[in-house]
């Protein structure tokens, strides 16, 4: 006899969101149901627009093909977005579009065989990859769910060939504030930047993003390349990468160094360690009616939980 073995993660259908209350939600953390509302008009702005589909659709990943719950809707993703070098709310969809995402390219650097650069163009070409559909846990306790597209940050190690020195790997976005507007806000410690260890890089999980839906990525979502780590809070997944450095020293991240007492290196998501101003222990569902329990690492303990072994016992480490 043959039995169904399902992850931690799935969830009934029961608790899923129904689709005519996913689709019609009566709001969205304080009005967002104009913006979608204008997201689907004709005027649309161009952030709503769909972007240039992947020829041929990379395929999904069989592994991470159901996360227990309804994908998010791509207007609505698309139109309710943290990308603070753009603005510090939720509509930086517009302003995103300065972004000039042409020729990018990323230098790898650091502790590694042979430094060097690579354009978005070559490394998407070289890569394997895949769709994934998979949940993203905000700090703020707001969630959703996306299908990405991209291929395992293991890759680009790979490529790297690190040192045996490499213990972590730092990641820096952009700076460029006729661009990106909001970098013009001096208070906050410019270009962002964030980091993994090298065992949390190689983990299956870890992924490197350069399409949605689909289609390539759109630039407010973190185009042409971005990361993901869905057992990590969202702040993590640091947006238009444009350097990847592997280092001894473990980072100092962008909101680690900004506020330390709130937003530490781990960040990995847990219910029971609250955030200083309010709780983790449940989350608000984009699209969805209402909260849900928050689920340690996001759900996705099976892939990731022996990589934090031992720290069971050091209070908020894992969030520190």
């Amino acid at each position: 006899m043959n039995y169904l073995r399902r992850p931690s993660w799935w969830m009934p259908d029961s608790a899923a969101t129904p689709e005519a209350v996913y689709l019609n939600r009566r709001s969205l953390m304080a009005g967002a149901g104009a913006g979608l509302i204008a997201a689907a008009a004709p005027s649309a702005s161009h952030a709503a627009k769909p972007e240039e589909p992947f020829t041929p659709a990379p395929a999904r990943n069989p592994a991470y093909a159901d996360a227990g719950r309804p994908i998010t809707d791509e207007a609505l993703n698309a139109t309710y977005n943290n990308f603070y070098e753009f603005g510090s709310h939720k509509r930086i969809s517009d302003a995103a579009q300065r972004l000039e995402t042409d020729g990018w390219t990323i230098a790898v650097d650091g502790l590694v065989e042979k430094p060097f650069e690579i354009s978005t163009d070559d490394l998407i070409a070289g890569a394997p990859l895949e769709e994934r559909v998979i949940r993203h846990r905000c700090v703020e306790a707001w969630s959703m769910v996306v299908p990405w597209v991209g291929f395992p940050l293991s890759h680009l190690v790979s490529l790297a060939k690190p040192l045996s020195g490499a213990k972590y790997v730092r990641f820096e976005t952009f700076k460029d504030a006729d661009v990106a507007r909001g970098q013009l806000q001096f208070w906050y410690p410019w270009p962002y930047v964030e980091g993994v260890t090298i065992e949390e890089a190689a983990n299956e999980l870890a992924f490197l993003v350069v399409g949605a839906y689909g289609k390539v990525l759109h630039k407010q979502f973190g185009a042409p390349i971005r990361l993901h780590l869905p057992w990590k809070y969202g702040f993590k997944s640091i947006k238009s990468i444009v350097r990847v450095s592997f280092v001894e020293e473990r980072p100092v991240s962008f909101w680690e160094e900004l506020q330390s007492r709130e937003y530490g290196f781990w960040a990995n998501v847990n219910p029971e360690v609250d955030h200083p101003r309010w709780s983790q222990a449940t989350e608000e569902v984009l699209g969805g009616d209402g909260r849900i329990p928050t689920q340690l690492f996001n759900g996705y303990g099976e892939q990731v939980a022996g990589l934090y072994s031992g720290m069971e016992g050091v209070g908020d480490a894992l969030w520190r």
